[in-house]
């Protein structure tokens, strides 16, 4: 690394990274002062206006997000006692809301550690590095996580398409064979189990938590429809929550293996159907038989991952919408969710608000859910703010 390499913005492009923003812009360098074609991939800079530093960032001048600032002290270092601070910093964020140590543990930006996602699933951590600047400091980081933690094993899923915009291959790396294909965890009260080793993302998809404990409130005797269900976070713990009758759909055998081994470490197996194929076909064809469920849950994934996927995207949850609320008995309830950082909220209400009115229903929302504490906001960085999960009933007037 480069420690004095300087990095000089142009005229009025400090304004958002003095407003707090951690992002700097290719467009944003004053490439006469520092030609930025010049500079190493994984350089750590000294980001400078006017003569005045603003801090130090990571640099991968071949992406268009040629900078990620990791500390306003352009003195300080990336080294093992920084690293250490921020995990703790982290984790006392975290301690107060997660007592059975299961929770995103870095949430890269929100946490001042850009391009670094942990989720710790107890005694096993699963790590994703998303930036090139971190790739060459990965074996520091996983000893620092090791001594913080005490963490009996530790998964590398660096696999992840953020890794392709940086230049960094694809991996899955399980140290040390210290983890289990399937790992415990914890989540409103359900044991479960995620697939650290092969499943999405870092195996489980901790931000709607806060969302999937509000159906203890709504499906007690209930039959249940969970459409994009993995394995069966949301489904499971319905059944465990009380529902009648829950089933999950998904395209993916391997996930709906995991929907059977959660039903059966949680004894609900008699209460939970696993349902393969195309999702779209499958509401369809129940649609037709004429099936009905009192509580739909349509959580897919992003279907708008880039701004130029915002037509196509929005199609796809009017279609989503759309489809859940045929299979939705009048005066039951939707849970309409949403990944996708492009798909704003009143966007999502939008879109849930014209599919109800294709199938001659009106809806009426009744809560707004939003991701948990362990994916904490950055003021300054709306893309931080992602999730969203709209709760209606569907009503017939």
């Amino acid at each position: 690394m480069i420690d004095t390499q300087q990095l000089v913005l142009k005229k009025g492009a400090d304004r958002r990274i003095k407003g707090g923003h951690l992002w700097i812009y290719s467009n944003e360098v004053d490439t006469r002062i520092t030609p930025i074609k010049q500079l190493e991939v994984g350089d750590a800079i000294v980001l400078n206006d006017k003569g005045k530093p603003l801090g130090r960032a990571w640099l991968n001048p071949k992406n268009l997000i040629c900078g990620r600032v990791y500390t306003r002290d352009a003195e300080e270092l990336f080294d093992d006692a920084f690293v250490k601070k921020r995990l703790k910093q982290a984790k006392r964020l975290r301690e107060p809301f997660y007592s059975d140590n299961c929770y995103r543990w870095v949430y890269g930006d929100s946490d001042f550690l850009p391009g670094l996602v942990v989720d710790r699933f107890g005694d096993h951590l699963s790590v994703q590095v998303n930036h090139a600047g971190l790739e060459p400091q990965l074996q520091m980081i996983v000893d620092v996580l090791a001594d913080v933690s005490n963490a009996e094993g530790i998964v590398l899923r660096n696999d992840g398409k953020a890794r392709e915009a940086e230049g960094l291959s694809s991996y899955v790396e399980n140290i040390n064979d210290s983890v289990p294909e399937w790992a415990p965890l914890v989540e409103n009260g359900v044991n479960l189990e995620a697939p650290l080793l092969q499943g999405q993302k870092t195996g489980w998809f901790y931000d709607h938590r806060d969302n999937r404990a509000k159906l203890a409130q709504l499906v007690k005797g209930k039959r249940v429809l969970d459409l994009f269900s993995y394995v069966g976070g949301w489904g499971v713990q319905a059944a465990a929550f009380g529902a009648s009758e829950v089933v999950c759909v998904d395209a993916s055998e391997y996930a709906l293996s995991g929907v059977e081994r959660n039903a059966a470490l949680n004894g609900v197996s008699d209460k939970v159907q696993a349902v393969k194929g195309n999702v779209f076909e499958i509401c369809k064809q129940m649609a037709e038989a004429g099936e009905r469920f009192d509580v739909v849950i349509a959580d897919p994934p992003a279907l708008i991952k880039k701004r130029k996927d915002m037509k196509s995207g929005t199609e796809g949850y009017h279609r989503v919408n759309q489809l859940a609320l045929r299979l939705t008995k009048a005066g039951g309830i939707l849970v309409s969710g949403s990944c996708s950082m492009h798909m704003t909220q009143e966007s999502l209400i939008d879109v849930v608000r014209v599919a109800s009115r294709h199938v001659d229903r009106h809806a009426q929302l009744f809560h707004l859910g939003d991701q948990g504490a362990d994916h904490p906001i950055h003021p300054a960085i709306p893309e931080t703010r992602y999730l969203k999960a709209l709760f209606l009933r569907s009503a017939l007037l």
